[in-house]
């Protein structure tokens, strides 16, 4: 089942629950009713925006995330659901994950994250061959930073020799932000919904960062933001607005290629994460990732 994701942004919108929906009023009318069982991702990008407490319990029980943002659209945490039969023996077995296996999982990570920024650019560019021939030279653990020897091929043939990807830089790097941040809340979901905890991560390490392995696993799904983030600023839409938002978030529904077969972004998330736990649990070496185009 695909889930929905709903923004709340705008002025006077107070949300409650009822009969089992998400209601949001504006004054005394009803503008939108969302069953909380389809409701996957909450984002509120509105300092004004109300909500009663149960709207915080009952979606999390539904299965929800809850994203609260900031003046600058940035989230400034998530709510996740920790509802799993094996949690505890999965976060166990997460925990006592070897650095070896660490290693090689973050190396397939970063050879699909290169492979899917090679294919954004388009098969007749000489920077995707580039990063085509990066691939097979990533080794475990990605000891001499592949990653960033591709982002310095990959960021000037994307958006310009001029462009640097800064959180707090001009546009458009706040619609690369606000698409990340659906992505990232969207993958830790699904990590939660696995029975693992996404501040554990495989290389991401960061005390005040409570969503590493969110951050790991969101890697090869970037490539997926920045093709739509190229077609917002080509057209002149390179701030983030209501419409951009919109756009940006339509991507959690966007089809993807997980081992060969195709699905919704988020419900291919669910593959991604099983198969991790399946790595951390010895029942197989290789992750199902997220290939974006054919």
């Amino acid at each position: 089942m695909i889930k929905r994701t709903i923004e709340v942004s705008g002025e006077g919108n107070h949300l409650s629950v009822r009969d089992g929906s998400l209601c949001i009023r504006q004054g005394d009318r009803e503008v939108g009713r969302v069953p909380l069982e389809d409701l996957g991702v909450l984002i509120l990008d509105s300092p004004t925006v109300t909500y009663t407490h149960s709207v915080i319990t009952e979606a999390i029980a539904a299965g929800a995330v809850i994203v609260p943002c900031g003046r600058d659209h940035h989230p400034r945490g998530l709510f996740l659901p920790q509802e799993n039969s094996l949690q505890t023996q999965r976060l166990a077995r997460q925990v006592a994950a070897p650095l070896p296996l660490k290693k090689n999982l973050w190396k397939q990570i970063v050879q699909t994250k290169v492979a899917n920024q090679a294919t954004a650019l388009g098969k007749e560019r000489k920077a995707a061959k580039a990063l085509r021939n990066l691939v097979p030279r990533v080794r475990s653990g990605d000891p001499t930073n592949i990653e960033a020897q591709a982002a310095r091929i990959y960021w000037p043939a994307m958006f310009g020799k001029d462009f640097r990807r800064l959180p707090e830089g001009p546009p458009p790097n706040g619609l690369l932000n606000y698409g990340y941040m659906a992505l990232r809340a969207s993958v830790a979901r699904a990590i939660c919904g696995a029975g693992l905890h996404p501040a554990m991560g495989l290389h991401h390490h960061n005390r005040s960062n409570p969503f590493c392995l969110a951050d790991d696993l969101l890697e090869p799904l970037r490539p997926l933001v920045d093709v739509q983030v190229q077609a917002l600023a080509r057209a002149q839409a390179a701030e983030v607005n209501r419409e951009t938002k919109f756009q940006l978030l339509s991507l959690l529904t966007a089809t993807v290629e997980v081992a060969g077969l195709e699905g919704p972004l988020m419900v291919a998330l669910e593959r991604v994460t099983a198969s991790l736990a399946r790595c951390y649990a010895g029942e197989r070496k290789k992750l199902e990732l997220p290939k974006l185009w054919n």
